[in-house]
């Protein structure tokens, strides 16, 4: 498909720079997926829309800090990094720039001698694979010396990383957030345990095959960056549970529905697995794993966008995203939400 099918406007003042006061107080955009109609509410309403048996799974990666600012040994010229997955012990996998710069054996000093990379490989389009050169613990050291990885449209660092995780992240590894799971508070999961919704974990780290743009003009041309995943024995029981028993399964963002689809397409059920998936969902994917999904707004002529017009069709996506921009909802990483649901 040409992905200027996937385009829309939107003024640059809607680009949310900074999150919501409150996580929960963020708008809503409730889509009824069946009826193809819509309406503007509050993100705490979101609890009414659930019923007794639904399954919500999210994805419980955490973010790292993982951009890197640093400076060429001999040259000092400086360079930046973005850590993208872990390959092999301190070999990881890294967007670099200016990426001409770093051959094979080029080393860049990321804070006075505390953590030096070694160019090993060079691949194609900025990415290298780096060895990091360190003493004591990694994650530490990363601790002090990285930055949050925030989006290029966002301006200014936060004052505090919490708001780029999610209140449910547990395992470190992504260099991006699952946004759509800003909006939770662990007084929504307790409301939606109390009235009998199963909550899922399932991990997939966020690396450059989520937020890499598509740089041509049909998708078909498009090929996705792998990301690691994992689908654990007792997640996969409940989900497959829920599937015999016609019980409705939500997902919480882009990569939880990815992690999902990309496991049930592959082994016909939910099966507890750790590996990596390039799914890539666009319209004409059928979906077999979700019935629901929470999402924020996507960049135009993303590949996220691309998923939510696979999950309710592409004209109704641009209507209803033509209607986001016209009542001044907030777009991107800290913007705000809809949920599209349907019923069973």
């Amino acid at each position: 498909m040409d992905i200027n099918l996937f385009d829309y406007y939107l003024p640059e003042e809607l680009i949310a720079q900074k999150p919501s006061d409150k996580r929960d107080y963020s708008r809503l955009l409730l889509i009824d997926k069946d009826n193809k109609t819509y309406k503007d509410a509050i993100f705490h309403d979101i609890v009414d829309y659930f019923q007794a048996g639904d399954v919500l799974v999210r994805n419980n990666t955490k973010v790292i800090p993982a951009r890197l600012l640093g400076v060429k040994e001999v040259t000092h010229a400086q360079c930046e990094l973005l850590l993208l997955k872990q390959l092999d012990g301190d070999v990881w996998e890294c967007l670099t720039r200016p990426a001409k710069s770093l051959k094979v054996g080029a080393r860049v000093d990321f804070g006075d001698g505390k953590l030096i990379g070694e160019v090993v490989e060079e691949k194609e389009e900025g990415l290298r694979n780096i060895k990091f050169i360190y003493k004591g613990i990694f994650m530490e050291v990363l601790d002090e010396l990285g930055k949050m990885p925030l989006p290029p449209y966002i301006a200014q660092q936060l004052c505090t990383n919490d708001r780029y995780q999610t209140v449910y992240a547990k395992y470190e590894g992504s260099a991006a957030a699952p946004t759509a799971g800003f909006h939770f508070t662990e007084e929504i999961f307790k409301k939606l345990r109390d009235k009998g919704v199963a909550i899922v974990d399932v991990t997939l780290h966020i690396g450059l095959g989520t937020f890499r743009p598509v740089k041509v003009t049909d998708t078909k041309d498009h090929v996705m960056h792998s990301e690691v995943y994992e689908v654990s024995e007792e997640a996969a029981d409940i989900l497959n549970k829920a599937k015999a028993e016609n019980r409705r399964i939500i997902a919480v963002g882009t990569t939880s529905t990815r992690t999902l689809e990309a496991n049930i397409t592959k082994y016909g059920k939910f099966y507890p697995t750790k590996e990596s998936t390039n799914i890539f969902i666009e319209p004409g994917y059928e979906y077999k794993a979700i019935d629901c999904l929470i999402t924020n707004f996507h960049l135009p002529k993303s590949t996220l966008i691309m998923l939510v017009s696979a999950f309710m069709g592409r004209e109704f996506t641009l209507e209803v995203y033509k209607h986001a921009v016209e009542e001044r909802y907030r777009f991107f990483s800290f913007g705000d939400a809809m949920f599209i649901y349907a019923k069973k």
